[in-house]
């Protein structure tokens, strides 16, 4: 192995793979025929203490393509099940290895996984291959939203595999190395719970809570407050996802993990116009997972989480679905809770008002009735200058406006830690879906200009930046629906 592969920093310290073997399958990735390297994330391998600069492009590829495995690697493919569409399936890793825990110089621990590396036995009917155009569009949503400070999966590399990855049409094939927490999914926990061996659940339980909650071995009931820890880091994602615009598109139990991170950036994207029903996924042909849907679609899936939990929340199964019915029951207060406090944010408010709620949902009908961009709309409170803002000459908007601007003043508020506040919480960018679809049609012509243009610009998204204004607008008018499409 090259000298310099070998100082690369890597820590492996592989633990999932001790867990039953009925919850994962143990193989390598298959090679490709000539990978090459298409972005390196750079400020993620420092934070992960890895140095890639003595390497040259060609070993790079060969080790995010997974034609040369990193010393002390340990690749599984994941089993899990999943409601996906609320039709329940058993799943897990189609097209995806984990190749081994990284472990930080603090300890913290990552899952560091291959996305697109061919065939598992959890396959199916599907090739285990992905498409160059999907793993970058990851890449793109994933960086965003942690500049964006929302849990996230992040994006190491992307590398082209020298293969056609046949679709509707043939697509220039590619692997994503995808760095989570982990990738302990609700779904995961379902196919536990469907195995013959009743001591995988708990096996799954333990090492879960070791990984993540050690916290909790000592409670009086490990498995309820699990349960109300994820419940909590679930609502403050789905909050988040509402603070800018974001809509997930596939938000299957499969997609909903354990440690509160946004996971599985397929047809996801940003609302422009505020507009609660909208859908972006050409197969979400029900609105099941429309923008406004994301929170009772949460706690559905947080009750099949529940579910899960029953045999470990306690021995008598009727006190079991007690506990967890009222745990989940309360997903609505404290939904609210969270989202009140957001909005606020958003808006300035200190303190809290029995009216912030009217006043909040005035001016979501408002947008949504004048077809007013989402982020925009906040931009322009901010005192940011956009383009096309003659709409907020709108006399009902400066009715609202008044009426906002009187609620800044009470609890001894100042406009300038208002918008500071505010200036926190509302993004001057998102990722633009017009901007994101030139990135891609530009990298798939091997002009990654457009890209990492659009990434620098998205890297600090509560900042005024230089030739930003391009980046706020929405798409130009057009009679053709945009529509997103999960890859696989």
């Amino acid at each position: 192995m090259n000298k310099g592969i070998s100082k690369i920093g890597w820590r492996f310290d592989n633990t999932y793979s001790k867990l039953p073997d009925t919850m994962l399958s143990k193989l390598a990735p298959i090679p490709v025929k000539s990978p090459k390297i298409v972005i390196l994330n750079s400020s993620l391998s420092k934070e992960l203490e890895l140095d890639f600069s003595n390497i040259n492009n060609e070993d790079l590829a060969s080790i995010f393509s997974g034609n040369k495995l990193p010393e002390g690697s340990d690749t599984i493919a994941q089993a899990y099940a999943g409601h996906q569409f609320g039709h329940f399936t058993m799943l897990g890793d189609g097209r995806a290895i984990v190749i081994g825990e990284h472990l930080s110089k603090n300890n913290q621990r990552f899952d560091i996984q291959f996305k697109g590396s061919g065939k598992t036995p959890f396959s199916r009917n599907g090739d285990g291959r992905a498409a160059l155009g999907p793993m970058l569009r990851e890449y793109i949503i994933s960086e965003a939203m942690h500049a964006l400070n929302i849990p996230t999966t992040r994006s190491l590399a992307v590398v082209k595999t020298g293969e056609t990855v046949m679709r509707e049409t043939p697509l220039i094939g590619a692997i994503l190395t995808r760095v989570a927490e982990s990738h302990i999914r609700v779904g995961t926990f379902q196919y536990a719970v469907t195995s013959k061996d009743k001591n995988d659940l708990k096996a799954l339980f333990d090492y879960t809570m070791n990984r993540h909650y050690p916290n909790l071995k000592n409670s009086k009931n490990p498995a309820i407050e699990l349960l109300k820890i994820v419940i909590e880091k679930q609502t403050k994602l789905i909050v988040d996802w509402m603070r800018v615009g974001f809509i997930h598109g596939v938000m299957n139990t499969d997609n909903m993990t354990i440690s509160g991170e946004t996971i599985d950036y397929g047809p996801c994207a940003f609302m422009d116009n505020y507009d609660p029903e909208t859908v972006f996924s050409s197969i979400d042909y029900q609105g099941r997972y429309a923008f406004f849907n994301q929170p009772g679609i949460a706690k559905w899936n947080l009750a099949r989480f529940a579910e899960s939990l029953i045999p470990l929340i306690n021995d008598n199964k009727d006190k079991a679905i007690e506990m967890a019915t009222e745990c989940i029951n309360n997903f609505a207060t404290v939904y609210q809770k969270f989202w009140l406090e957001m909005m606020r944010k958003k808006l300035g408010l200190k303190g809290e008002e029995i009216k912030d709620e009217g006043l909040i949902v005035e001016l979501l009908s408002w947008m949504h009735k004048n077809k007013a961009d989402y982020t925009n709309t906040f931009c322009f409170l901010m005192n940011e200058k956009i383009q096309d803002d003659k709409i907020y000459n709108n006399q009902d908007f400066i009715n609202w406006k008044n009426q906002w601007q009187e609620r800044l003043k009470l609890h001894n508020n100042s406009m300038e830690k208002s918008l500071k506040t505010m200036r926190s919480a509302n993004p001057l960018v998102i990722p633009r879906n017009h901007k994101v679809e030139e990135a891609l049609e530009s990298a798939n012509k091997d002009d990654m200009k457009p890209m990492l243009n659009l990434i620098k610009i998205l890297t600090k998204p509560y900042e005024k930046q230089e030739k930003i204004v391009s980046y706020q607008s929405p798409a130009p008018a057009s009679n053709t629906k945009y529509q997103t499409f999960c890859g696989t």
